[in-house]
């Protein structure tokens, strides 16, 4: 059974939508507008890339990603190459992009907990604020990969649902502190 893990930039309050600079929310670019950068606070993200075997999406996340980051081939040579899987009920193969390698759309949750069945390296989760929520209250997820930031943003996209359900404990596998305030936090999910 592959390892499905989320990454994420989050705030403290759990806000996870924008944070490199995309339009449309007010607090956009927070990761790096107003935290002085650390470099050593994203070696997990080379280690991620590192790791994977293939990167699954939701329709949003993929139609942000999907026209810039095959154009960035030497910070992301590895995602480029692997196999991607976007999830939407819409999305149809003329809406792919030609330029960004192996990509299915599956249509469902179970479509993913098909994919996790299969043989294979972990498959990680960018972006896709909706499909994490999702993934989370379905119990898809293993893993998650955290950097949390030292700001509040109040209203915004959030890494986790507001649903009522039985409590889901994690346990703690890796963590520090970098010198900018930002916390790595690297949590499995206890079954």
């Amino acid at each position: 059974m592959r390892t499905l893990i989320t990454t994420a930039f989050v705030s403290l309050d759990g806000v996870v939508e924008a944070p490199g600079g995309e339009p449309g929310y007010r607090n956009t670019g927070w990761t790096f507008n107003d935290i002085e950068f650390d470099e050593a606070a994203y070696e997990i993200k080379g280690r991620e890339q590192d790791e994977a075997a293939a990167m699954l999406l939701g329709r949003v996340s993929y139609q942000g990603f999907s026209p810039v980051w095959p154009s960035m081939t030497e910070e992301f040579a590895g995602y480029n190459a692997m196999p991607k899987y976007v999830v939407s009920s819409t999305l149809q193969d003329s809406d792919l992009v030609s330029n960004w390698g192996d990509t299915t759309i599956l249509r469902t949750l179970d479509d993913v907990a098909a994919l996790k069945q299969t043989e294979g390296g972990p498959i990680i989760v960018h972006g896709s604020a909706t499909l994490n929520r999702n993934l989370s209250d379905a119990g898809l997820i293993d893993r998650y990969h955290l950097l949390v930031f030292p700001v509040l943003l109040g209203a915004g996209k959030r890494l986790f649902s507001a649903t009522d359900k039985d409590k889901q404990l994690l346990k703690l596998v890796d963590s520090e502190s970098y010198r900018n305030g930002i916390q790595k936090l690297v949590y499995d999910v206890v079954r």
